[in-house]
This record gives C-alpha cells, structure tokens and sequence, in this order.
C-alpha cells in the first residue's frame, strides 16, 4: 500500500482506504456515488480528492490490496518442493489466512464483475490464480494422489470457491480462531479430494 499521507481531516490513506471499503461492500461499488464516500466518511468530496483522483482509484488500491496478499501466497506455494497435493494443501491454507487477514478487502475482489478498466485488471490477476490452482489439481491427479477422474478446472473453481464462500458469513468482528478455520476448510477440501490409498 501507499506511504501514508496524512490528509486535513485526520484520515489518513490506509484509514481512508478501509473506511471506503466497508461503504462499497455495504452499497455496492457501483451504487456507491463521490457523494455517499463523503457521507459515510464524514468528510468533503475535496478532503478525499486530497488522497486519491477518484472513486476508481480507491477501487484499484484496496483491489491491489487484496491481490498482493493472495499472490505472495502463489509465490510461496511456486517456491516450494514435494508432491503437488501438498503444495495445492499449503496454498489453500495460505489463501484463508489472506481472506480473513484481508476480509474486507478479498470480498470487495470477488464482487467485482468487470465493469470497468480496473475491475477487469483486477479480474485478470486472478485468472493467474485460477491457473496456478488448476496447474496443481492436474498435476497431483498425475502423480496418483487425488481421484483420477475430476476435472481439474472444475475442482479448482469449486476448492476456492468454498474457501471464497467465507466472506458470506464471515464478519470483520468476528471471534473465530484462524487455525481453526484453516484446519476445517483443509480437511473437508481434502479429506473427500484425495485418493483412497494415497499415502500422502
């Protein structure tokens, strides 16, 4: 994220960033005009323009945000050696980390739909994702250790789509312990995912 900036209203750009989110996610990107960012933050249109060119520009910072963290994880996971179900495990945990680490944040990115220059930016990093996930199932399905007739793309869609399903229920405030999260999404993705007899 960008050097903090201290702005004439005592926002700073992180604290105008966070503030900005939860309005997109309560309103809808689209449904959220400079008028109603001014509302909800307490503070002139002007004040915000002190940080940022626009609505569109705090849509790529806190887009940027969430990506940037669950990347890292793909670039750990591409890191690492050994079986590519253990690495498909790894990323899976590393990717529930980032969502609840980052929760306001990855559910504004997996609301985006591509109306804009931004948006469709945003899309195409995670297509990269999407791939590395797909890469991995298809590579363990080779090397013996999940069902041999599961559709790679599809399992990759429907394994993240349950880790993705956490920003539904999931709240900012919440008490939930984040191993204990990992511990379940992982075991239920993988426990039905993996081959009976594979000894991994």
């Amino acid at each position: 994220m960008t050097a903090v900036r201290r702005g004439r209203p005592g926002y700073d750009l992180p604290g105008l960033l966070a503030k900005s989110v939860t309005i997109f996610n309560e309103r809808g990107f689209d449904g959220t005009s400079m008028e109603d960012l001014s509302a909800g933050l307490g503070i002139s249109k002007a004040a915000i323009y002190h940080h940022v060119k626009g609505k569109d520009a705090l849509l790529g910072l806190a887009l940027d945000h969430a990506l940037v963290g669950l990347e890292a994880a793909a670039e750990e996971v591409r890191a690492l050696d050994g079986p590519a179900v253990d690495r498909l495990e790894v990323l899976v945990r590393r990717s529930v980390e980032v969502l609840v680490d980052r929760l306001s944040y990855v559910t504004l990115l997996l609301r985006v739909r591509g109306n804009s220059t931004v948006e469709r930016r945003a899309l195409a990093r995670r297509r990269h994702l999407d791939q590395l996930v797909a890469d991995l199932v298809k590579e363990a399905v080779t090397e013996g250790d999940l069902h041999p007739d599961i559709d790679p793309s599809v399992t990759a869609r429907l394994l993240f789509g349950m880790v993705n399903s956490l920003t539904e229920w999931l709240k900012p405030t919440h008490q939930h312990n984040v191993d204990e999260l990992v511990h379940v999404v992982s075991t239920m993705a993988f426990d039905g995912l993996r081959r009976t007899g594979s000894t991994r």
